[in-house]
């Protein structure tokens, strides 16, 4: 693994940098608000990119001497996603190890002059896996597994590979790993690109012999069957293993593939020749380059590194020689006749708006292939990794396994606020502090989320704004004559058009029912993450049906210092003096 740091006080992923000196995060010439312990963790995470850190050893460097709970770490990393625009689910800087810890997954840049050939700039994103070889013929095939999954699913790659820098993009190695989430996921270079042996321009592999690499490798992992899974020129290979070796074959997937690469009377979606001689010059001059970036990732087209990431993939994959002979013996290829002889179960998959082969030509392949599934994707980019990768992954679990992977909204880090309200006797003093509380929500950007007159859910983007809005709302209440009670936790919840769900809000309800008329009671979590704010708190015993081994800690918000919102300070009468 590359080491981490630019210079000595500068770590980069872009867009972001951490200037180490400073103590700060930049985003280009700007810097970005982000709390002391967030900034730790992320150096940290930073420091080591692609290792997974436990959360025990996080916790033990960012908190050597303070005793805090996970969800203090979990709530931290949420805070930092939430800067960095990143996603749990579709992780650019973050990656969750369920139950472990954290894997910083971004490019992390080197110091000029101490780049390798393998590493543009970048370092692998992830932890690579071993690389083996399989003997085929005199020729040497390069191959990884991963996964334990109790499908064997070789992914063929199109036009040319190379092995190692699958995971230096982060969308690309995430789309793996999904893959081998449902499978044991078996990998290859084709002879003459990539890490497998290179060989002579003029002796490129055919189809056929393309078939004979496949079936060494899956020889060498001792697999006996295994479902093809084939992209652009890698699914024409793909069928032709289908047919020809269907004991074993499994199964067969092609995304955005095409059955014939020049167009003709009898299959009018192809480039004409003159078209691909251009196509073939643009190679022979800009090699080295982005070359074809326009139509197999327009949606990246304008990400400088993604860009750079692709130039680089390409260059290591093959010379410009390679290059132009596997496109040329690609535009040879016709397996229109070999499609009706496919007998295993066939799933194609194509994007409505591919820019580099279009959507007719893989209905074409579904219509000749008997029982053939075929699904039209939203999207314009060919590579199945850029754009939304879930959709096509989504597909291929499902048909391979019957169970479709199901994704729910995304959730949000956000402090919740529960209370309950006492109905008076005087419908005026519910009015009033309805008015009350809608000040107070919009002051501390509270978002409420249905209850009241009787009940109050709403949810805040800060822990410190949580806390002081429900003092505030407590301190209205009580001169209104209104016994209140409120609980507040921070957590993941889901926010829907039926209001805010998940456990962060059942948490918070609990704690609530266990807080006495006048109070506003708190987890560990609240406290510990608005440390310095001037916020007190007093202990206020264990939340009720908690673990005796682990028991929950809640705390009671001090309502003499520091917690009523303007607001309040505004009702208050002459002489009381109400701190803010």
């Amino acid at each position: 693994m590359m080491a981490a740091m630019c210079d000595a006080g500068r770590i980069d992923f872009p867009p972001f940098h951490l200037d180490l000196s400073g103590g700060r995060l930049g985003r280009g010439a700007e810097f970005v608000d982000l709390a002391p312990k967030a900034l730790g963790v992320l150096q940290y995470l930073a420091e080591r990119p692609g290792h997974l850190v436990t959360k025990e050893e996080l916790l033990g460097a960012i908190w050597p001497d303070v005793f805090v709970t996970a969800d203090v770490l979990k709530v931290t990393v949420a805070e930092i996603r939430r800067v960095l625009g990143d996603s749990h689910k579709d992780p650019r800087f973050i990656e969750t190890a369920h139950r472990r810890g954290y894997r910083f997954v971004a490019a992390v840049g080197k110091a000029a002059g101490e780049l390798s050939a393998f590493e543009p700039g970048h370092s692998p994103a992830l932890e690579i896996p071993c690389t083996h070889y399989a003997r085929s013929g005199d020729v040497n095939i390069a191959y990884q597994v991963l996964g334990e999954g109790p499908i064997d699913l070789v992914f063929v790659m199109g036009w040319v590979s190379h092995l190692d820098y699958f995971w230096t993009e982060p969308s690309f190695a995430r789309f793996l790993r999904r893959l081998a989430g449902f499978s044991r996921l078996i990998l290859f270079d084709k002879r003459g690109t990539g890490l497998s042996d290179r060989v002579p321009v003029g002796a490129l592999p055919t189809l056929e012999q393309r078939m004979d690499d496949v079936r060494a490798v899956m020889d060498a992992v001792g697999s006996k069957r295994a479902v093809l899974c084939g992209v652009s020129e890698g699914g024409a290979m793909s069928a032709l293993f289908a047919a020809t070796y269907p004991h074993r074959t499994a199964a067969l997937v092609m995304i955005g593939s095409y059955a014939k690469r020049i167009c003709d009377a009898s299959y009018p979606w192809g480039p004409t020749m003159v078209q691909r001689e251009e196509f073939l010059r643009v190679i022979q001059e800009d090699w080295g380059g982005p070359v074809g970036i326009e139509t197999r990732a327009p949606s990246m087209v304008n990400n400088p590194q993604f860009r750079e990431w692709w130039a680089a993939y390409l260059r290591t994959s093959a010379s410009p020689a390679a290059a132009v002979a596997l496109t040329r013996m690609n535009s040879e290829a016709d397996i229109r006749d070999v499609l009706p002889a496919i007998r295993v179960p066939t799933l194609v998959l194509h994007r409505a708006g591919d820019q580099c082969l279009v959507a007719e030509e893989g209905r074409y392949i579904a219509s000749r292939i008997p029982e053939a599934r075929y699904v039209e994707l939203h999207g314009d980019d060919h590579l199945p990794f850029v754009g939304d990768q879930d959709e096509v992954i989504d597909e291929v679990e499902e048909f391979l396994t019957g169970v479709r992977h199901t994704r729910g909204p995304d959730p949000i880090l956000a402090t919740l606020l529960s209370a309950t309200f006492e109905v008076p006797r005087e419908a005026w003093a519910l009015h009033r502090l309805r008015d009350h509380v809608l000040r107070e929500l919009q002051w501390f950007h509270g978002r409420e989320c249905g209850g009241f007159p009787h009940n109050l859910c709403a949810y805040f983007d800060g822990p410190a704004r949580a806390v002081r809005c429900a003092s505030a709302i407590a301190h209205h209440a009580v001169r209104l004559g209104i016994a209140v009670k409120a609980g507040l936790h921070i957590g993941e919840c889901e926010v829907t058009i039926a209001g805010v769900q998940g456990t962060a809000v059942e948490r918070a309800k609990r704690i609530r029912e266990q807080a006495e008329p006048g109070q506003v009671l708190v987890s560990t979590t609240i406290r510990d993450l608005v440390a310095g704010s001037g916020i007190r708190f007093r202990p206020a015993g264990n939340l009720a049906g908690g673990c005796a081994a682990d028991p929950i800690a809640l705390l009671m918000v001090d309502n003499g210092v520091g917690i009523a919102g303007p607001a309040a300070v505004a009702s208050a009468p002459a002489g009381l003096k109400i701190a803010i």
